[in-house]
């Protein structure tokens, strides 16, 4: 009999916990659901489709509830230690803003996607896919795992924004696919060079590696985690690695430039606080450094370019929107530099607290963008208010939130707990440096918010009647936003408890 390769074959079986793994599974088979009705469905009744991914999402949401009120879990473990997943607080409070983002998304593109004509079951098939990949990464313990995840996550977005046939979607596209390509290539050298001067591919197998690693082996392990650094910093809009940002959201349609702005950032920033606080932990000081500065240019860069938006230049809300979204990834990556300093996790909770917040109200944003329509200048919304009085009113509300000013309360909370991240974990320079770009943030949002309120002119477009899906997405965000200004205490306390 010819000896079996392996000792211990029956050893390499084990159990899946399907439980653990189910929200970004459901989105999965969502989205094959989706691709296979598509080719029966007659084309009267594809707008199902989006009902479908909708009752996907959901699914995939409810199946958190075990999850958060349960111990932590884990599957697709190793004999030698450790697991590739792992659904813990953070990767719980993350596919929440992931499938939840993803689902808010759905209901602001079922009236975009008939009145653009895009195909609809290529559509849902790529949205879903990307929420499937943005779930799955936060829970990813290992680098081939969250590599292949964050792939997921970005290339049926490349599509997304191309399904738009008007030119822009195009070149749209084709830039954010040439800067992405070219950022996963550099991440996935630093990972090679991870794995030469680690030996292992787990997440917490590299920090101890590293932490032993001999000395002629340091500078291979520092340029690695330098160049993984990178690929991650793209995908958050981080500057230098922004400039796709306004013209992918301006050629993308208005619900995928929201979705992109949200839980495609909460995708790349779940994956650098994983490589950063657990596999990076022993250069700490040196990251922590490099994410400070990142994190004060990025918003500098953002909030200056976002204030230089002229009223009367075609798709300003759009391009006035995205900016804003790289300054508020530079305000997102501050508790990731104080953890590198504090040489803990702890402040990643002012991180993920903030990013559920800056979720929610920035979907909305979206939401009422998306309502007005026209060529979205910043002029088309003056005198909103005497048209549309509640788009008004929630698009003013989820602007002062963005801005951190009453009565958006909770926007002020997030930014607090940032703040006293940076000023905990002595990093008071770039406390100063977030307290400016806020007063600098200030007068762009106000500057908005008062065009909403201001007299009407004849040039002012007309809104035109509100479809069921918009409201119900507006009015989830706005309750979600208010709920949230009278109660902060449902998500600050994610900042209190340990996330790992």
């Amino acid at each position: 009999m010819t000896p079996l390769a392996v000792a211990d074959p029956g050893g390499l079986i084990q159990s899946v916990d399907w439980v653990a793994i189910a929200p970004p599974l459901i989105a999965a088979l969502a989205a094959l659901a989706v691709l296979v009705a598509d080719l029966f469905l007659p084309e009267a009744r594809k707008r199902l489709l989006g009902w479908l991914s909708a009752a996907g999402l959901l699914a995939a949401l409810a199946m958190l509830l075990p999850l958060v009120l349960g111990d932590t879990r884990s599957t697709f473990c190793f004999k030698s230690g450790g697991c590739s997943y792992t659904a813990d607080h953070f990767a719980l409070a993350f596919q929440l803003l992931a499938l939840g983002g993803a689902l808010l998304t759905v209901l602001l593109s079922l009236h975009t996607v008939e009145d653009e004509k895009l195909p609809g079951g290529e559509y849902w098939f790529l949205l879903l896919s990307s929420a499937c990949g943005a779930a799955l990464l936060p829970a990813a313990r290992d680098l081939a795992t969250l590599v292949i995840a964050l792939e997921v996550a970005t290339l049926p977005a490349f599509a997304l924004v191309a399904l738009r046939r008007d030119g822009r979607g195009a070149e749209s596209a084709l830039k954010f696919f040439l800067s992405s390509v070219t950022a996963t290539a550099v991440m996935l050298l630093g990972v090679s060079f991870v794995y030469a001067a680690a030996g292992t591919i787990q997440l917490q197998g590299i920090a101890d590696g590293l932490a032993h690693a001999p000395g002629q082996l340091k500078p291979l392990a520092e340029a690695g985690a330098v160049l993984t650094l990178v690929g991650f910093a793209f995908k958050t809009a981080a500057v230098p690695f922004h400039f796709w940002v306004p013209d992918t959201y301006v050629g993308a349609p208005l619900p995928v430039a929201g979705y992109l702005s949200v839980v495609g950032k909460a995708a790349g920033l779940s994956g650098l606080a994983l490589v950063t606080t657990v596999a990076f932990r022993p250069y700490g000081h040196t990251w922590g450094l490099v994410l400070a500065v990142l994190a004060a240019l990025t918003m500098t860069v953002g909030n200056a370019a976002a204030l230089r938006q002229r009223a009367d230049t075609p798709y300003g809300a759009v391009r006035l929107l995205a900016w804003s979204s790289v300054g508020q990834a530079g305000y997102l990556l501050v508790p990731l530099a104080a953890a590198g300093y504090a040489d803990s996790a702890d402040p990643l909770g002012a991180t993920v607290a903030y990013a559920l917040i800056y979720g929610l109200v920035n979907l909305g944003a979206f939401g009422v963008v998306a309502l007005v329509g026209g060529t979205g200048r910043l002029e088309s919304f003056r005198g909103l208010a005497s048209r549309n009085r509640w788009a008004a009113f929630a698009l003013a509300f989820f602007l002062l939130c963005l801005a951190g000013l009453p009565p958006g309360v909770v926007g002020l909370f997030g930014k607090v707990v940032v703040f006293r991240a940076a000023v905990d974990a002595g990093l008071g320079w770039l406390a100063v440096v977030m307290a400016v770009n806020v007063v600098i943030a200030l007068a762009y949002y106000l500057k908005w918010t008062a065009l909403l309120f201001a007299p009407s002119t004849s040039a002012d477009v007309a809104v035109p009647r509100v479809p069921a899906s918009l409201t119900a997405a507006l009015g989830l965000a706005a309750s979600g936003a208010v709920v949230l200004s009278v109660a902060p205490q449902l998500v600050l306390q994610v900042v209190s408890g340990s996330l790992f």
